[in-house]
């Protein structure tokens, strides 16, 4: 199922900035059963990057038709809501009157959601480019990312993790990283490139609940290769454990399992 504004249709104006300069946001979420999950933290990510960027993030009244008529029709599902700026002439000035065009996909769960033994990770050779400005917004101009997925087609590999200019880890083609050291975790200071997902923000709130420390820091590659776990998250994943990356290998740890184990708790309340 997808819905333009709310109207099933697979396409938009071809003069959508969206389509043009990727001048937009999106969130992809799980729905379980009809209901999307952890819908107040993806809404106000939403606008958050909506907000970054200048743009009319939609109403809860204008969201809640197109969340319910993708549970009717599909209620286990990968929800992906694009807020492109709008049509536009051409030019990169600003629109006068902005009206956003708003998106909302319905596509299958993805089948290797649960992973135990962990993932093989490629290191990708692409160096991500520092942009403050843009730096933890899930806009719609993904390029780095799709040139960097581009870089393998091995089936075995199931992320690539992706460095910044400087050489420090930020994170997935898709993902958000954490490391593990004795006993601690760490993820990526995502202040000058990066996309800040929402279950990163989850695992970081689960963990002070729990009495686990997770600081925020400049990760160089070494500190990754260096470290005793290392685990991926998104929303549509969960949490994958990091099995190998070049000629490091890991054992999913303790600390992997805890978090594993609380967010799947939290996920499950949530349902």
């Amino acid at each position: 199922m997808i819905l333009v504004n709310g109207i099933a249709a697979d396409s938009v104006a071809a003069s959508d900035r969206g389509l043009n300069y990727g001048d937009g946001v999106f969130r992809t979420i799980t729905m379980r059963r009809g209901k999307v999950l952890h819908w107040p933290l993806h809404l106000t990510k939403l606008r958050a990057d909506c907000l970054r960027l200048d743009i009319a993030c939609p109403s809860d009244n204008a969201l809640a038709p197109d969340i319910a008529a993708v549970a009717r029709a599909t209620p286990d599902c990968v929800v992906k809501i694009i807020v492109t700026r709008g049509a536009g002439l051409r030019g990169y000035a600003l629109p006068a009157h902005a009206s956003p065009t708003r998106i909302v996909i319905a596509s299958p769960l993805a089948a290797n959601s649960q992973v135990v033994s962990g993932v093989h990770l490629h290191l990708c050779a692409l160096r991500l480019s520092h942009q403050p400005a843009l730096a933890g917004i899930k806009h719609l101009n993904r390029l780095e990312n799709v040139l960097a997925r581009a870089e393998w087609g091995d089936a075995s590999v199931a992320e690539g993790l992706l460095c910044d200019q400087d050489g420090n880890a930020i994170g997935g083609t898709m993902s958000n990283l954490f490391i593990v050291e004795r006993g601690t975790m760490a993820t990526p200071d995502l202040t000058r490139c990066g996309v800040a997902g929402v279950t990163r923000q989850r695992v970081m709130q689960i963990a002070q609940r729990n009495g686990l420390r997770c600081a925020i820091e400049n990760i160089p590659l070494q500190r990754v290769y260096d470290a005793d776990e290392l685990f991926l998250v998104n929303s549509v994943i969960g949490l994958w454990p990091v099995a190998r990356l070049v000629h490091q290998s890991w054992v999913p740890g303790a600390v992997t399992a805890d978090v594993k184990r609380w967010l799947e708790e939290d996920d499950a309340a949530a349902a």
